[in-house]
């Protein structure tokens, strides 16, 4: 029987892709789980999911981690309807793609906001709870490969990820001693179906092209069902560090040693990556390549990313599709 069974779970960023799938797997082993997310929409479209597709019934909070304020009536409404909170998961987030020359600071800072600040509010919102668990409380908060090592038109999210991995590690360390666990999650490249709600700048069909193909692959992605589980088992035996994909270890233990040498072959990797403007033109969704991008790269999408598009399916990515292309030249938010 699983440890978690009866205890009262959290999940940020639970309406789709990962999130969803940790809500699932929490739910199957018995904890009573809140969702949250900022649409409420897709919110709705995930609880029907889960409570038809999975057997799984969940409670659901329309929120928005960038707002502290908002984040602690999360947790207020979590505790009041779980009898208090013993899990959280932050797993909310974005995800930008595109040389650094054609990305603003405004990405920066919104994906900072999205996933650093919604981190820290949701890990700060959460331990005056998690330090009263019965259980002993339980934070886990996902990162990535691409916080340990910088990754090639992906450096907002780069650095947001390294962010969350360093607030993890020092969480871990200083709420010990409150019978509260941290574990810090960095998954590698996962099956999700996530390039349909990234947004790509520079020249967005190129862009979307490499990502969704690679994002695909069989032997550099990981099934999300099954990096669901891992991390689940991770927080029930309070582990303090996960690292997901056989690639993400190699890559992370590389880095440890010989950083300057993985940081050249990044070099060499993003020389064949597509180049950039050298001008800041805002971001497209992916849902809106995928519909007008042209037809060589969507063909090199279809061979190589049909895993990826189912997941997109399964894990409702493709609900809130925007509707027409005139959200190419709309800047991110």
């Amino acid at each position: 029987m699983s440890d978690l069974r009866g205890l009262s779970a959290v999940v940020t960023g639970g309406s789709r892709g990962l999130g969803l799938l940790l809500a699932k797997e929490l739910g199957r082993r018995g904890s009573r789980v809140t969702v949250a997310a900022r649409d409420g929409h897709e919110l709705a479209e995930a609880a029907e999911l889960l409570r038809t597709g999975y057997g799984v019934t969940v409670h659901t909070v329309v929120c928005d981690v960038r707002d502290e304020d908002a984040v602690g009536r999360l947790m207020a409404e979590a505790a009041w309807h779980g009898g208090g909170v013993d899990i959280v998961i932050g797993s909310a987030g974005i995800i930008q793609v595109g040389p650094v020359g054609s990305v603003g600071v405004e990405e920066f800072r919104d994906a900072m906001d999205t996933m650093f600040f919604g981190a820290l509010n949701t890990s700060l919102a959460a331990l005056p709870y998690l330090r009263n668990s019965r259980a002993g409380g339980r934070l886990a908060l996902i990162g990535s490969i691409g916080g340990l090592l910088a990754v090639p038109h992906l450096l907002p999210y780069s650095c947001a990820k390294a962010a969350i991995g360093t607030l993890a590690e020092g969480l871990h360390e200083e709420q010990a001693q409150h019978g509260v666990s941290v574990t810090a999650v960095h998954p590698g490249l996962m099956r999700t179906g996530s390039h349909l709600h990234a947004r790509f700048a520079g020249d967005p069909d190129r862009e979307f092209a490499w990502f969704a193909a690679v994002a695909g692959l069989p032997l550099l992605s990981m099934n999300a069902e099954r990096a669901a589980d891992r991390i689940v088992e991770a927080v029930e035996r309070r582990r303090p560090r996960l690292v997901l994909t056989p690639m993400a270890r190699i890559g992370a233990r590389v880095h440890g040693v010989a950083p300057v040498v993985t940081t050249r072959l990044s070099s060499l990797l993003a020389r064949v990556l597509p180049p950039g403007d050298g001008a800041s033109g805002g971001t497209v969704e992916g849902s809106v390549v995928a519909r007008t991008g042209r037809v060589a790269q969507a063909r090199l999408v279809t061979l190589f990313s049909r895993l990826n598009g189912r997941a997109a399916e399964r894990f409702n990515q493709c609900g809130a599709v925007p509707a027409g292309p005139g959200e190419r030249a709309r800047p991110s938010s």
